[in-house]
């Protein structure tokens, strides 16, 4: 996902209005896309960051030194009311346990008048980065991996959810990135390092199962080589 989510981040931090100087949070860091891109943008000294899984936290720490690291949960973020000017959530609303109270609290920590800002793939759509892979799977073979029903990847429902979480001036967008493949095997390789529900899902299927899939994601793909786009659903607004 790190040949997506890293052009994503760039974009992001545009469409959140991060400027110099500000200090900024980036929730569900995870190995750190976003939270580099706001390092190149505000300096290591304003950024912080908190992800509830304690090797993503020691990975982070070590790839952006001097940036405020912590582990914690979007729901409860272990800051303080008004402690940073902007909050951002990348690709992580949908596994929030509560998105709204997670939002919610993503605007008590930022400063009144500061931006909380999210984005989420489209799964929903058909534009993910894992869309043709499950598109190849559905319906094929049981137990698939499945990601269309998580709060977020719909049109309109980032949305509702900022509005829910009391944010102001909400407004929505979406963000696409593009991501060249010059052979097949360099698409399907990463699907079968047991990473994610898809790694999982490969993982578990017999040789001929796997053979299988592998064949069917390649008619389902354009010939070589080919670009994959993938376009997130995003919101801002206002703490």
């Amino acid at each position: 996902m790190g040949r997506y989510s890293e052009p994503l981040a760039g974009q992001f931090v545009d469409w959140a209005d991060v400027g110099a100087g500000m200090q900024v949070l980036d929730v569900g860091a995870g190995p750190g896309a976003l939270t580099a891109r706001l390092v190149e943008r505000v300096g290591a000294g304003n950024v912080h960051a908190v992800d509830p899984s304690p090797p993503f936290v020691a990975a982070l720490r070590e790839r952006c030194p001097g940036v405020d690291v912590r582990q914690g949960v979007a729901e409860a973020l272990p800051f303080d009311d008004d402690s940073v000017d902007a909050a951002l959530a990348q690709l992580v609303v949908h596994f929030m346990t509560d998105p709204v109270a997670g939002l919610r609290d993503m605007a008590r920590v930022t400063r009144p008048g500061g931006v909380v800002a999210a984005s989420v793939w489209d799964v929903a759509g058909g534009r993910a980065p894992m869309s043709d892979f499950l598109h190849a799977v559905r319906g094929r073979l049981d137990g698939a991996p499945e990601e269309r029903g998580q709060q977020g990847t719909r049109e309109g429902e980032l949305v509702q959810i900022a509005r829910d979480a009391g944010l102001r001036d909400v407004e929505s967008g979406s963000l696409t990135v593009g991501v060249h493949y010059d052979t097949f095997e360099e698409w399907w390789e990463p699907y079968t390092l047991g990473v994610g529900p898809a790694g999982d899902h490969v993982a578990a299927l017999d040789d001929a199962g796997r053979e299988a899939l592998r064949e069917r994601c390649r008619e389902v793909l354009p010939p070589v080589p080919f670009d994959v786009a993938a376009t997130a659903w995003c919101v801002r607004g206002r703490a």
